[in-house]
Order: structure tokens, then sequence, then C-alpha cells
């Protein structure tokens, strides 16, 4: 049975994620507060940043970065920057 969140990334009740994903009071407040739906989105957002910005994900300073960015997109509504990248008409 899955669980409903209200979802702050997208302001409605949602699907909840199934586990704590990621560690700590900021993975407990994901849990908690972020939908599926919403964390897919994040997911691509951080794969574009790890590709574009080449981020080590052994170097502390670069997962510090990362989860920095995740907090701001899914929390305080702040899109992820990367510059010179101009979406697909359509997106």
């Amino acid at each position: 049975m899955s669980r409903t969140v209200y979802c702050q990334f997208l302001k409605k009740d949602a699907d909840g994620l199934d586990f704590q994903l990621y560690p700590g009071d900021l993975g407990k407040r994901i849990f908690d507060n972020i939908s599926k739906e919403a964390w897919a989105l994040w997911q691509k957002k951080q794969t574009m940043l790890i590709n574009e910005k080449k981020l080590n994900m052994m170097n502390a300073e670069h997962r510090s970065f990362l989860e920095q960015q995740m907090a701001a997109f899914l929390f305080e509504g702040q899109d992820v920057e990367i510059e010179g990248y101009v979406p697909p008409k359509g997106e």
C-alpha cells in the first residue's frame, strides 16, 4: 500500500517515497515531504548536474554542492542552472 504525502515541491497530495532514500535530517525531511514524482524530477536534474559539471561523488565538496542544489530545488523552488544548457523545445 502506498503512502500519501503533501508534496512541498508539487504543492499537492501525491504518492510518497517507499523508504528514506537520503541519510540524515535532510533525508527524513525529503521522505516526509517529497513525492515520488518530485524525487524523479530531482534525479533527472541531479544527473544533469553531475554530468555537465563533472562532479565526483568521492569529493566531499562536490557532494555538499549537490546536496545544497537538491534542497534548493525540492524545498525552495529554485531550478538547477547549468551554464550554456538550453532545454529542448517542449520541456
